[in-house]
């Protein structure tokens, strides 16, 4: 898995909007990659729920929210438009993401792993969630982000 401190490794995939999102595109702000095991399960919808409840703090601390999972685009359309998801849900269905980053075991593996990667706007990563509950995950990040 990659570590703190390491340069977040650049991509681009497509998004459930009909366009593609590139990691440098967002220089300049603060990223959340965050890997979701699977659209429209309990944990992730939870999870989910919980970055679009908080995208206003997000926001307001210059921190883009993208969510990756192997998922297909339709899948991920689906999941963004049935919860009101306001952030870029991309679908790294080769895996190729999920592999640079250490979010899964492997290109065999049927989901990647519930972790999330804090990116300081030069592209270096800044904190690593790998022990994530879906229940205050957002909630977590933003109070290690705000210091309380």
């Amino acid at each position: 898995m990659i570590k703190v401190g390491e340069s977040a490794p650049d991509f681009t995939l497509a998004a459930h909007n009909g366009g593609s999102l590139s990691l440098k595109s967002l220089r300049g702000a603060k990223v959340l990659l965050w890997f979701f095991v699977e659209a429209n399960t309990p944990g992730c919808t939870l999870e989910g729920r919980g970055f679009r409840d908080h995208q206003s703090y997000f926001d307001e601390n210059n921190i883009r929210v993208v969510g990756v999972s192997f998922d297909s685009i339709e899948d991920n359309a689906a999941f963004a438009r049935r919860h009101e998801f306001g952030f870029p849900l991309l679908s790294d269905a080769d895996h190729v993401v999920a592999i640079a980053y250490g979010a899964c075991a492997g290109p065999e593996a049927r989901y990647p792993d519930r972790v999330s990667f804090l990116i300081n706007e030069r592209g270096a990563i800044e904190r690593v969630y790998d022990q994530v509950d879906p229940r205050d995950h957002p909630a977590r990040v933003l109070a290690d982000i705000l210091g309380v």
